[in-house]
């Protein structure tokens, strides 16, 4: 039998003691990695559950993003969304009142009037991203083309018909138009990108715009399509078209999209720079809905729109609940580096730090 001085065991003793706490320090590391740490949600890897939304297009490209880099996160976890041709914020504002999804993606909060719609409770509502809404056309030869709000009103009304109109022409100096008709496309389902563009009209064309604000607008004429990526589509496949589109859709067909006149007198192109400028000048209430809408700043893009996930405030399904959790948490996290990947502008810090403190707000239930 081999004897061990005292000190021997002592150091023994020591070296094992220290290899224990290395080896906890990795597994700690290693379960933090594998559930995403601050941005995964969770501590440990969720059981298996399904979440369903639907809604908006406007933000279909991120959260279908989101939710593909999620899944290496918490793989016991699926998200289901629809892809960017189908839905629109007022499919999802309406399932989720039926109680026919877990979350519903809107690029607005719905109206104090509608709020009794709602059978599961009251609602909290997510800020997920910005993103610029595009003036984007199809004209032969005109890469560059600057538009104000008035022009903008009156193309879009039907009272500007011609590319060469003097009021296009006195904003675009040196810039050869033709004289082609303009044909506006517009969205023909409940759209939230159609909401906030008619926003934006009635406060950059005030004494001009006539027809509203709203999801649904009855437009005097032009073509109609379902989704920001349908209304893409009908832009590159018609020559003299012009629409109103999402900054991530306009630039993934390869349109061109006109620098627009902010309220501080600016033209400036869309981008998740110029949307962020818009969204850090916003005023946030204390639901967290905010209008980044014709904001002052002199790099602010004028048609910036929110983007939302709408859920009810107390959840009935624990294994439900705590996935919707862990998933917003990874939006407030890693989805946050990701916006600019897929051409949407990130909250601000101060948004931000609202939006995951209210995710305590979540009632779970324990089981």
């Amino acid at each position: 039998m081999i004897r061990t001085s005292p000190r021997w065991r002592w150091l023994m003793a020591t070296v094992l003691v220290l290899g224990l706490a290395a080896a906890a320090c990795s597994s700690s590391s290693n379960d933090k990695k594998l559930s995403g740490g601050g941005s995964g949600g969770s501590a440990k890897q969720l059981p298996a559950a399904t979440i369903t939304g639907s809604g908006s297009t406007f933000q279909a490209a991120y959260n279908n993003e989101v939710i593909h880099q999620f899944k290496s996160v918490q793989p016991n976890l699926t998200v289901i969304y629809p892809p960017t041709n189908s839905g629109g914020s007022g499919k999802g504002q309406t399932d989720l009142a039926a109680q026919l999804v877990d979350f519903a993606g809107s690029d607005g909060v719905p109206a104090a009037a509608d709020l009794a719609k709602y059978q599961g409770g009251a609602l909290l509502y997510f800020p997920t991203v910005a993103g610029p809404i595009t003036v984007s056309y199809n004209l032969s030869g005109v890469s560059k083309l600057k538009l104000d709000g008035e022009v903008t009103a009156k193309i879009f009304q039907g009272q500007i018909t011609k590319w060469n109109d003097p009021a296009i022409a006195v904003l675009n100096s040196g810039v050869n138009l033709p004289g082609d008709g303009i044909v506006t496309v517009h969205r023909s389902d409940s759209s939230g990108t159609t909401a906030n563009f008619t926003k934006y009209l009635t406060k950059a064309a005030a004494t001009t715009w006539t027809l509203g604000t709203d999801k649904t607008i009855a437009w005097p004429g032009g073509k109609a399509d379902a989704g920001n990526g349908g209304v893409a589509n009908d832009v590159k496949s018609t020559p003299g078209s012009i629409a109103y589109i999402d900054y991530s859709d306009a630039k993934a067909a390869g349109l061109s999209f006109a620098s627009m006149k902010n309220e501080a007198g600016s033209y400036i192109a869309p981008s998740t720079d110029s949307a962020s400028a818009a969204v850090a000048a916003a005023t946030v209430k204390p639901d967290l809905s905010y209008d980044p809408i014709w904001t002052s700043g002199a790099q602010a893009y004028p048609i910036t729109a929110p983007t939302y996930v709408l859920v009810y405030k107390t959840q009935t399904s624990a294994a439900k609940g705590n996935a919707l959790k862990s998933f917003l948490t990874y939006i407030y996290g890693d989805g946050q580096q990701i916006a600019t990947t897929v051409d949407y502008a990130p909250l601000s810090s101060d948004l931000l730090s609202k939006a995951k403190a209210q995710l305590n707000s979540l009632v779970i239930p324990a089981s």
